[in-house]
């Protein structure tokens, strides 16, 4: 009998002093990495995917793969079987809502039609079997730098949460759980004051329908720019967030916990942070295990042993750059540069390459490359695919390791 996540958050929440981890599903070597290492380590794995990432088809489906939630869902399992792993793994929609795939915000779509959008996007998710569902109505090209009504953000989560549990019944679907709340800061969250009232009034407004949140998303400080985390992690904050949250018998979520330092990551279960969520850092770990597999390449060939090089770097830098990904990411001193200005800008043009790599895997002219790239490998007896996979098993390794999650699947089963 499998785990269910509430089982875990109440396994947390309860004292365990462990932190889940959750992982943007970047691409596919990354998800090998983790079947491999949860089997390994017995440990859950906690799938992310944000709507860009993994969409239905109707909405031109994600960046990742190309995946819908179907075929998300369907090569989750088909990995899971192919390296053994038999424990417990779940499909989490992240920033479900509305204008959260990027051209709705950009096309400033009305307020009605994103809602529809959203309610479709999770019935999709909903039928393709996920576990659980992040509402999250805080996007609003309406309401741009500013912090967006309490009141406008409490109304539409309940709304998507009623019209997810009425769609759950009516379709005689499992149980899902839902995730509620934002980390960006014009979600008006930011104080612990606020997040309390929020809590309350969430439950108090869902009561009638039953489900409360299992996670709720707090502000720890944590915030992600190019390849760093520039945000100041106040470990205060988080312990009375988590507080607050135990209190309430849900789990304190953080997002943006992208490359945070060891001495940070440690103190998380001892904080009380229930989960934390990891994505562009996975796609910059992988970008680099590619650029290094390049560079072996280029001295392969400059020594005779391998006819010629790939173009794999230049395809991929070109790509990238002009793929603006990496836009979001950018701090104030670089917004507005144009394309020519990064391209003769060397320090700026590696962070745009390792930072938005992942965007770009799948444009013809890079796969094309990679596959050159390989080949040329494998035939001086390098085996690439095995050395991108050890790279970002690395890195969540490290991870769980400081969340104290090896072996958590068992000691949650056996406390059931």
């Amino acid at each position: 009998m499998k785990n269910t996540m509430k089982q875990y958050v109440d396994y947390i929440v309860n004292g365990g002093k462990s932190t889940m981890l959750g992982i943007g599903p970047m691409s596919p070597a990354l998800i090998q990495a983790c079947f491999e290492l949860g089997k390994e380590k017995d440990l859950p794995l906690m799938f992310i995917a944000s709507r860009n990432q993994v969409d239905a088809d109707e909405f031109g489906a994600g960046y990742v793969n190309n995946w819908d939630q179907f075929r998300f869902a369907a090569d989750l399992k088909a990995m899971a079987e192919k390296v053994g792993f038999d424990g417990d793994y779940f499909l989490c929609r992240d920033h479900g809502g509305p204008w959260q795939r990027d051209k709705e915000r950009k096309d400033h779509i009305p307020e009605a039609e994103a809602m529809a959008l959203a309610r479709r996007s999770y019935q999709v998710d909903m039928d393709a079997g996920f576990d659980l569902l992040h509402i999250d109505p805080t996007k609003d090209p309406y309401v741009v730098g500013k912090v967006i009504d309490i009141e406008l953000v409490l109304s539409r989560t309940v709304e998507l949460i009623r019209f997810c549990e009425e769609y759950r019944k009516t379709h005689n679907l499992k149980e899902f759980f839902y995730e509620v709340g934002t980390e960006e800061t014009n979600g008006g969250l930011t104080d612990i004051a606020a997040y309390e009232g929020f809590i309350v009034e969430l439950n108090k407004r869902l009561s009638a329908e039953g489900p409360q949140p299992l996670f709720i998303v707090g502000q720890t400080g944590t915030l992600t720019r190019l390849t760093k985390n520039v945000g100041n992690f106040n470990d205060k904050q988080s312990a009375e967030l988590s507080a607050i949250s135990t209190r309430h018998g849900v789990g304190l979520k953080e997002h943006n916990g992208d490359y945070l330092p060891d001495e940070i990551l440690l103190k998380h279960p001892g904080l009380g942070i229930t989960a934390m969520n990891v994505a562009p850092a996975y796609g910059t770990i992988e970008t680099r295990a590619y650029l290094k597999l390049a560079e072996v390449e280029k001295d392969l060939a400059a020594k005779g042993f391998i006819k010629s090089a790939s173009n794999f770097k230049t395809v991929l830098t070109r790509e990238c750059v002009l793929s603006h990904k990496w836009e979001k990411w950018m701090t104030d001193e670089h917004k507005n540069k144009t394309e020519e200005q990064i391209f003769n800008e060397p320090e700026l043009l590696k962070e745009i390459l390792e930072l938005s790599g992942h965007y770009n895997y799948e444009k013809p002219d890079v796969v094309k490359e990679m596959q050159t790239l390989f080949a040329n490998l494998k035939s001086f007896g390098v085996e690439p695919e095995r050395y991108v996979v050890n790279k970002i098993k690395d890195m969540i390794q490290n991870e769980a390791e400081c969340f104290n999650m090896p072996g958590l699947t068992s000691r949650v089963a056996q406390a059931k």
